[in-house]
């Protein structure tokens, strides 16, 4: 189920390249997938008792701390084209969300504010003060919730596709038909499955969830670099909104790319998050961007 959800979304992020290059893309992620060893590397994987679960977390490399966090009913292997890029020049950390991959959680709730607690917790347990952070989907919204509910934790901050509601001002009516018959068959189910329990919980963020006003966002100081895809299923009006209420942010919208902006134009988003890690900034005191 899991899995699926992660899958269902990754379908809906239609973009305009052609079939046949979509096509090559899905076929050359789905080997680095069942090739890669990320997400099963028993000599990188440990679980960390966090805020009463265990969380499993890998880690690669050397240098400065990297956070990165994975979407809706995905795991550490979502970022194939991710680790090792930056494994070469920080420590990256990588973990299981709550209640998805190998990190099991049997309570019945389940929210990004909890997710961005646990995150948080887990950098104490590997007594890292602050990193840099990646995003990606809800990863991005477990972002932005850790820079607003622990400001101290992040350093530089990253998210593509994240959003701050779940309607229609923010995701595209085609994702919510395409959530919402699942949604509705498990609400209505009396006894679910433990299998059942767990996608509830996932399905239950994509429609109810999240809900972040904009004068929270309004408080994050650490410089954010704000993605997404031009046919993302997430509006771009509302990526524009994240980036204009933020008060040091950039704005990127990758043309011809739906929401899976990681695989699509991997080597363009590597590049361009380690570079916006890398350089410092100065700010215009005009209006708070920086340059």
């Amino acid at each position: 189920m899991k899995k699926i959800l992660w899958l269902l979304l990754l379908q809906a992020a239609a973009f305009t390249a052609s079939t046949q290059d979509l096509a090559k893309i899905q076929q050359d992620f789905n080997m680095q997938l069942q090739s890669s060893v990320y997400g099963r590397d028993s000599s990188k994987g440990k679980y960390y008792p966090v805020r009463g679960f265990k969380m499993y977390c890998e880690i690669y490399g050397e240098g400065q701390p990297l956070l990165i966090i994975h979407g809706n009913g995905g795991s550490i292997n979502n970022f194939v084209y991710q680790i090792p890029y930056f494994a070469k020049k920080y420590k990256v950390i990588i973990a299981d969300s709550r209640a998805q991959g190998k990190s099991a959680d049997t309570g019945d709730s389940l929210s990004y504010e909890m997710m961005a607690d646990d995150y948080a917790a887990l950098l104490d347990a590997l007594k890292i003060d602050s990193a840099n952070v990646i995003g990606w989907s809800d990863g991005g919204i477990n972002g932005l919730l850790l820079a607003i509910r622990h400001p101290g934790k992040v350093k530089k901050l990253a998210v593509t596709g994240a959003n701050l509601t779940p309607d229609t001002s923010a995701v595209n009516q085609d994702v919510i038909n395409l959530v919402m018959p699942s949604y509705t068959a498990l609400k209505n189910k009396a006894s679910k499955t433990p299998a059942e329990k767990e996608g509830w919980k996932l399905l239950h963020l994509l429609v109810d969830e999240p809900h972040i006003p904009l004068s929270a966002l309004q408080t994050i100081k650490c410089p954010t670099l704000v993605i997404g895809g031009d046919h993302d299923i997430l509006k771009p009006s509302h990526t524009l909104l994240i980036f204009q209420n933020i008060p040091h942010a950039y704005l990127w919208i990758l043309p011809n790319s739906g929401h899976s902006t990681p695989i699509v134009y991997k080597d363009d988003f590597n590049k361009n998050a380690d570079d916006f890690f890398s350089r410092p900034y100065r700010v215009i005191e005009k209006d708070g961007r920086f340059f």
